[in-house]
């Protein structure tokens, strides 16, 4: 049986402003770790007391000392850094802190996976030419996937990146929408873009779109097209028929990465027209040079709430399933 613990901690330097950038707006922060650790925490000026569970007081410990060392350098701290540090401090007491091999240094910014499942799904990327990334909202596929892609561009591993994404939602029929190709498939690759925009930054992702570096279509153009020395991410792929998954997965060609991204529970397609991401998981699985990256609710980076939500949501599709079967 575990008993609750007071361990006294002291934050030093003594510096009131980063004092205040620790605890946030009305100690917003603190409260956020309290919340997520399962902890008590009190503290007057820099000295602080927290009560709880062992564990959890070395666990709630550590990440102050941590977040109070990034105060003190500089970083103005956030609600969003926060719960990064959380969700990471959680994967290091699973013993499952990232290697440095695992990292990925693009021009803007370092990215480190979180977690066995995107550390795999990024060594997976590395070392194989055709990948599925499959799982909820928030896990990281698509960001890493760019990230990837990215690295991939600036070590000259491949000539230029293609992000491609199934137009559901205007049937793959963009002729009503304004403007050219690129300004009526822009609504759909956002993610994308923004995630470019972050590793490169605005001018340069503009500078490789105008030399087509950089190059965005909807999937219905890959048709008849072959990609040599290229990475390529098809992104929400559980929006395709199977029919167009075979027909981009054929598209590949020599010297080219494809990343394939999807949320089986988020399907689009008109109702009884099957997923091409679901049909893809049935039919090459464990098919040699490919490889699946399975996410889950874990694995949630966003607001603590969307990893409850997915949760939840998974709870009730396995009770509806259940309820299925013994009908």
């Amino acid at each position: 049986m575990s008993t609750e613990t007071a361990v006294k901690l002291t934050l030093e330097p003594d510096n009131p402003t980063h004092l205040a950038n620790l605890c946030g707006q009305l100690d917003e922060h603190l409260k956020l770790i309290e919340v997520r650790v399962g902890v008590q925490i009190r503290n007057r000026g820099n000295n602080f007391q927290l009560v709880g569970e062992d564990s959890k007081t070395r666990a709630a410990t550590t990440l102050l000392k941590n977040l109070y060392r990034q105060a003190s350098q500089g970083t103005e701290l956030t609600p969003e850094m926060v719960h990064l540090s959380l969700q990471e401090a959680a994967v290091a007491q699973q013993g499952q802190t990232g290697k440095q091999g695992d990292t990925i240094q693009t021009r803007k910014v370092l990215i480190r996976p979180r977690g066995e499942h995107q550390q795999n799904y990024v060594r997976s990327i590395r070392e194989l030419d055709i990948n599925f990334g499959i799982g909820p909202a928030g896990t990281g596929k698509t960001y890493l996937a760019v990230a990837c892609a990215v690295d991939a561009l600036e070590r000259d591993q491949v000539r230029r990146i293609l992000l491609v994404r199934p137009a559901v939602e205007a049937g793959e029929k963009l002729g009503f929408l304004p403007g050219d190709l690129a300004q009526k498939i822009d609504p759909y690759l956002r993610p994308l873009y923004d995630a470019l925009y972050e590793m490169l930054g605005f001018d340069t992702v503009s500078r490789l779109i105008e030399r087509n570096v950089i190059e965005v279509a909807p999937l219905a153009y890959m048709r008849g097209r072959t990609l040599n020395h290229a990475f390529v991410i098809l992104d929400e792929s559980q929006n395709t028929t199977k029919e167009q998954m075979k027909m981009f997965l054929t598209r590949i060609g020599f010297g080219s990465t494809a990343v394939i991204t999807g949320d089986l529970t988020q399907v689009d397609l008109p109702r009884g027209a099957l997923s091409g991401l679901r049909h893809a998981q049935q039919v090459l699985h464990g098919v040699e040079g490919i490889g699946f990256t399975q996410f889950d609710a874990r694995d949630v980076v966003r607001h603590p709430l969307v990893q409850r939500i997915v949760q939840a949501y998974d709870a009730h599709d396995e009770q509806q399933a259940q309820g299925d079967h013994k009908g």
